[in-house]
């Protein structure tokens, strides 16, 4: 999840606009729609059954669309490359425990802004785990990063316990997002592994790791699924265009445009996000909570920002 800035353009307006909403473009703008969405679905979802159910349930359905892509497996170097990716997925496991127990104990909006702190806190995992110092600014903007948060955080005066629970949950999902860009970097994954495949074998292991979970949380207990239109609206979502959609346009765009473009429409995806959970689900966020969202935005553009 980034957030750069475009870099000084000499072209018309009309050119400009014609850039922004080419095809490419424009698909990257609806993945970061949909991603808004998914705290909104993720909601829904978490009110109608247990977290570590519906986890199985996401995880185990998307597992079983790519199991075509376990094909790739067929390399030289295929245990090491199968360590790399359950490694991986196992912290793939942990940032969405954090993530769904968070946005089910505080509200979508939150969620959406807070989770975007991963864009600052990435750059102090490198300085903890590859030992890469950064730079003044790269820290300035952490800060601002995490001024906004309280704002957001503390936005109704801090007074619920509940929801002070959620926000720290997405605050360490968002950390655990950077540590994940650190373990990529460090385990390399040259392994000639297709993406799909990379995908699969991280979706066995969080399928294999949220029923362990279940198990050892609540035992072999499987609540009744919920009939309503609602609760399978809400996860179809989340496994056809949250996840199969949104990681194919990645692929598919990444060759094709650049990464200042991707990242700056990516980017969009926490304001995408609080307004869908304004206008599907009504929450209301204060003056001081839209104060705190813009921080976390603007210091994930000053940080990603394209420089000269």
């Amino acid at each position: 999840m980034t957030a750069p800035s475009i870099a000084a353009d000499t072209t018309t307006a009309p050119t400009r606009t014609r850039v922004l909403l080419g095809p490419i473009e424009a698909l990257l703008l609806l993945v970061a729609i949909v991603w808004g969405g998914s705290y909104s679905a993720a909601k829904i979802a978490t009110d109608q059954v247990p977290v570590l159910q519906f986890l199985l349930l996401r995880f185990g359905l998307t597992f079983l669309l790519l199991l075509p892509a376990l094909r790739g497996l067929a390399v030289a170097s295929w245990p090491s490359a199968l360590a790399g990716a359950s490694l991986l997925g196992a912290n793939l496991l942990a940032i969405f425990v954090c993530e769904t127990f968070g946005v089910s104990l505080t509200t979508a909006s939150n969620a959406a802004f807070l989770i975007s702190l991963c864009v600052a806190f990435t750059p102090l995992c490198e300085w903890w785990l590859l030992k890469v110092r950064p730079t003044g600014a790269v820290l300035a903007a952490a800060s601002l990063s995490l001024l906004g948060a309280g704002l957001l955080a503390f936005q109704h005066g801090g007074s619920g316990k509940v929801l002070a629970w959620g926000d720290g949950l997405m605050v360490l999902a968002a950390f655990l997002r950077g540590v994940m860009v650190c373990l990529t970097r460090r385990q390399g994954l040259r392994h000639g592994l297709p993406a799909l495949t990379m995908t699969a074998v991280q979706m066995g292991v969080m399928t294999l790791g949220a029923a362990l979970l279940m198990i050892t949380v609540h035992g072999p207990v499987w609540t009744p699924l919920p009939t309503s239109g609602s609760f399978w609206g809400a996860m179809a979502f989340l496994v056809l265009l949250c996840t199969l959609l949104a990681f194919f346009v990645q692929n598919y765009a990444a060759s094709r445009t650049s990464p200042s473009r991707v990242a700056l429409l990516m980017g969009s995806e926490p304001l995408w996000g609080a307004l869908i959970a304004v206008i599907w689900l009504g929450e209301r966020l204060t003056l001081q909570g839209w104060l705190g969202g813009l921080l976390i935005v603007a210091a994930a553009w000053w940080v990603t920002r394209p420089r000269p």
